[in-house]
């Protein structure tokens, strides 16, 4: 299709509404494979705000439209057509993902090869947000890897908001005989998590070297509780949520423990994560800074 016009169709919904849009999708076997879908934030700041984009080499008819509304178990939003420039529509579509090396780790959907070099894992395309692509997850890759460079050792560890499970699933690879446990407060990522530990051959379970996913806001969750005390703790969630968890990560997370935190900008946000975890026993280890985001190391202080 080189040289030709594309087309798009748009559609804006909530993160929980596309991502579950995202899931039928994948169930449907005769779907017409020429209509391309994926799904991302409309922006980095908006993480709960998605767009769903169809992709087709031709004009869309009502057969394409109806396709695409038929993804959304309610009301389906407005769908908008609109004609591309005369590029490769199929590039365009998926130029939004390409491979990622973020420190020790090569992340990249499906579509294109692994990297002998680095440790890879796949993650397609429509699940935008854990896809390696935002700058918190990247940094996130990059802390982990320092943090396996400064000899720590991880027997217990917490993905909290994981997401596609790839902050998780990549402190698996380091800390291969951990126990793992994720969390994430939308229903949708139960399954997101499931179909990507497949694909990666990521164990599910709960032994070690093996994840368990619950549905849980925050803490509050009997397992997530008593799967503690955590060496390691992940949330690449925002910033608000980070200083409201501030106390009750301390509470499941072990003395001389870390604590990965992520989804906060650079600034009045960091000020406040930082004070607020100051305040909870931890103290910074290291920081990194990824565009505006910023990127936190802390570790618990031993409690005499």
């Amino acid at each position: 299709m080189s040289g030709n016009s594309g087309w798009k169709l748009t559609a804006f919904a909530s993160k929980a509404d596309v991502q579950a849009a995202l899931l039928a999708h994948d169930d449907i076997e005769d779907w017409d494979f020429d209509l391309v879908v994926s799904g991302r934030e409309v922006a980095e700041d908006r993480p709960l705000e998605w767009v769903l984009e169809g992709w087709f080499p031709t004009k869309p008819g009502t057969a394409q439209r109806k396709a695409l509304k038929s993804l959304f178990a309610g009301k389906p939003p407005k769908i908008a057509i609109d004609e591309l420039p005369d590029e490769d529509w199929l590039t365009l579509s998926q130029q939004g993902a390409p491979p990622i090396r973020a420190g020790l780790f090569h992340v990249h959907t499906p579509d294109f090869p692994p990297d002998d070099g680095a440790i890879n894992f796949a993650i397609p395309a429509s699940q935008a947000f854990g896809t390696g692509q935002h700058e918190t997850t990247a940094g996130c890759l990059d802390m982990l890897g320092a943090m396996k460079a400064s000899g720590a050792h991880h027997r217990a560890i917490a993905d909290i908001g994981t997401g596609t499970g790839l902050l998780g699933f990549a402190a698996m690879a380091l800390w291969p005989r951990a126990e793992a446990t994720a969390s994430d407060i939308d229903p949708v990522c139960a399954g997101v998590v499931e179909d990507n530990a497949q694909l990666n051959s990521v164990a599910l379970g709960s032994g070690r070297g093996e994840m368990t996913m619950v549905i849980a806001e925050g803490m509050d969750d009997p397992l997530l509780q008593a799967r503690g005390p955590y060496d390691l703790l992940i949330a690449n969630i925002l910033a608000g949520p980070l200083v409201e968890l501030a106390p009750d990560f301390a509470a499941v997370v072990a003395p001389k423990g870390n604590v990965l935190l992520a989804g906060l900008l650079a600034g009045e946000q960091e000020r406040a994560v930082r004070r607020a975890y100051r305040m909870a026993g931890f103290r910074l280890a290291a920081r990194l800074q990824r565009g505006d985001w910023a990127i936190l190391w802390f570790r618990r202080r031993h409690v005499r």
